[in-house]
C-alpha cells in the first residue's frame, strides 16, 4: 500500500516561537517516520509538503488547485492520498475536493489537529495515525478523519473551535464521490461569490448590492427557509435572476436542512428564483458554486449543477 500525504499547514505541524505558534518544517514527516517505525502504521508513505504552506484562515481556491494537482501528478502512483490541513477551512478543502476530483477511484483522507504535534496532549498523533490507517480500507471518495470519526467529506462541517472532537456530519448512503469512470480534475477559478446571512432588521441593501454585482450569492436563511419580506430584498432577486446569476438558500441550522415553501415568509426567497440548498452545509454550497461558476458560463448548465446531487452534498428527493 502506498500513500501520498500532502502536508498543507495548519495547526498540526507547527512550533512555538517568540511571535505564536508558526509552520515547523520537517514536523509531520517526523511523526510519520516514528509512527512507520514503532509499526503503528504499515505500507510506504511518502511526505509532499506543500511550500509555503498554508495557514487555512488565508486559504484560497488556488490552494484547493495545488492539492488537486498533486493528487493528479501522483494518481497512478499512489494507492490513497491523505492531506493535513488545518481545522478552520478544512470543511471547505473537503468538499472543494469532491467537487474538483470527478471519476476518483481511490480515498482521500483529510485531517488535522487542534494542537500541535509538538505540544503535550496533542491529538495530531492520533489524527495522523487514524487518517494513514483508515486509507488502506476507506472506499472511494474525499473522507474527513478526526477525532476516531470517518466522516463525509460533502457534508463536514466544523462544529467546536476548541474540542479535539471538532467535526460533525450528517449521515448519507451517498459517497464522497463525484462519479465519473476516469480521474477528472477540474481547477477553480475565482468568480465573485458572496455568501450573507440575514438576521432580524440587517440591511437589505447589503443583499441587494450582492445581488446586483456579485457572480453567485449564497443566502444564509433562517430555519428550514424563511427570509425577511423586504422590499429591498425582493428588487435585489429580481436583478439576480435577470442577470441569471445563481443564488444558493441554505439554512443557518447545522441540522436538519431547507425546504423551500413551507411557510410563507419564505415565498420571496421562491418567488425570486433561488435555488434551493437543501440540507447542504454552508461550506459545500459555497465551494459548489464556485465550482458550477468555474466549470460552466451557460445559467442553464450552473443550475442543473447546483440542483444536482453530485458527490452526496445534499439529500435529494425521494
Amino acid at each position: 500500500m502506498s500513500i501520498l500525504l500532502i502536508h498543507t499547514g495548519g495547526t498540526i505541524g507547527m512550533i512555538a516561537t517568540a511571535d505564536g505558534f508558526a509552520p515547523g518544517y520537517g514536523v509531520v514527516e517526523g511523526c510519520i517516520d516514528d509512527l512507520l517505525r514503532r509499526g503503528e502504521v504499515s505500507g510506504r508513505v511518502t511526505v509532499h509538503t506543500v511550500t509555503p504552506q498554508i495557514d487555512s484562515a488565508n486559504a484560497t481556491p488556488e490552494d484547493w488547485n495545488r492539492v488537486v494537482r498533486l493528487i493528479e501528478e501522483g494518481y497512478e502512483s499512489f494507492d490513497a492520498f491523505v492531506v493535513t490541513h488545518g481545522t478552520d477551512t478544512l470543511a471547505y478543502t473537503a468538499a472543494a475536493l469532491c467537487f474538483a476530483l470527478e471519476g476518483l477511484a481511490k480515498p482521500v483522507i483529510v485531517t488535522g489537529s487542534m494542537l500541535p504535534l509538538t505540544v503535550a496532549g496533542s491529538d495530531g498523533r492520533d489524527n495522523l495515525r487514524e487518517a494513514l490507517s483508515v486509507a488502506h480500507s476507506a472506499p472511494a471518495g474525499v473522507w474527513v478523519q478526526f477525532a476516531g470519526k470517518l466522516l463525509h467529506g460533502g457534508r463536514v462541517r466544523k462544529s467546536h473551535s476548541r474540542h479535539f472532537d471538532a467535526f460533525a456530519a450528517e449521515p448519507t448512503e451517498m459517497a464522497p464521490r463525484y462519479g465519473g469512470g476516469t480521474l477528472r480534475c477540474h481547477a477553480f477559478g475565482a468568480p465573485d461569490v458572496a455568501i450573507l446571512a440575514f438576521a432580524p432588521g440587517v440591511s437589505a441593501r447589503v443583499f441587494q448590492l450582492a445581488l446586483r454585482h456579485c457572480e453567485g450569492v449564497v443566502l444564509r436563511c433562517y430555519g428550514s427557509g424563511t427570509a425577511p419580506e423586504q422590499r429591498e430584498l425582493a428588487e435585489g432577486l429580481k436583478v439576480a435572476a435577470d442577470r441569471r446569476i445563481p443564488v444558493v438558500a441554505v439554512s443557518q441550522c447545522p441540522e436538519g436542512g431547507m425546504a423551500l415553501g413551507t411557510y410563507a415568509a419564505g415565498s420571496i426567497l421562491r418567488d425570486g428564483g433561488v435555488i434551493d440548498g437543501r440540507d447542504m452545509t454552508v461550506e459545500a454550497a459555497f465551494t459548489k458554486l464556485l465550482f458550477a461558476l468555474t466549470v460552466s458560463e451557460d445559467p442553464g448548465r450552473q443550475r442543473d449543477l447546483l440542483v444536482s446531487a453530485l458527490c452526496g452534498e445534499f439529500t435529494p428527493e425521494r
